[in-house]
């Protein structure tokens, strides 16, 4: 092998490995993705889900700290497993959705933590409240697709979330968990 050959080999070594990482993912597949939450009733853990939500998103794992990321929840897609459940809280005491059919989730700050692991801060707003939230989230790529999953508490009562007779915490309990699996395509 000739020294301009070795010298493209050598190279070509040194820079695919940085333009493997250089891949963003923006494409949510929806079809692929979840977002679920548990709550207790009664002491009784009682897992539900969102049906349909929309969002945007940009991330490329060789330069997380300019992620962006914005999810918007329709609250009337809410799944608690009864439509007794569902229509309950979709009422003006729980979620109001005639009034604020969206939850909405808008990054900030990305901070990474090693081993595909991230801290997320960003506003989540419901119900015309607004609160600052640091997600934890890990990232796995799967070929094109790379797949977010994490998890994170709130409180119902920051967001006015069960007024009235529901405002205690003695039926429905305070802290809600917020579980979520987004798998996003490259373009």
């Amino acid at each position: 092998m000739n020294r301009l050959a070795i010298a493209l080999v050598i190279s070509t070594s040194l820079v695919l490995p940085f333009a493997a990482h250089a891949v963003e993912y923006n494409l949510v597949q929806n079809d692929k993705s979840a977002i679920n939450f548990t709550y207790k009733q009664m002491g009784v853990a009682v897992d539900g889900k969102f049906k349909r939500f929309s969002s945007l998103l940009n991330f490329d794992p060789a330069k997380p700290t300019a992620a962006k990321a914005s999810f918007d929840v329709e609250l009337a897609s809410v799944d608690t497993g009864a439509q007794e459940g569902d229509e309950e809280v979709a009422g003006k005491p729980w979620f109001n959705t005639k009034a604020f059919p969206t939850a909405r989730f808008v990054s900030g700050n990305v901070k990474a933590l090693g081993s595909n692991r991230y801290e997320v801060a960003g506003q989540l707003s419901i119900k015309g409240k607004t609160q600052d939230v640091v997600v934890p989230a890990t990232f796995t790529a799967q070929g094109n697709s790379g797949v977010f999953e994490g998890s994170f508490t709130i409180r119902r009562a920051d967001f006015s979330i069960g007024e009235g007779s529901w405002a205690k915490f003695d039926v429905v309990a305070n802290d809600v968990l917020i579980k979520f699996r987004i798998t996003a395509a490259s373009k």
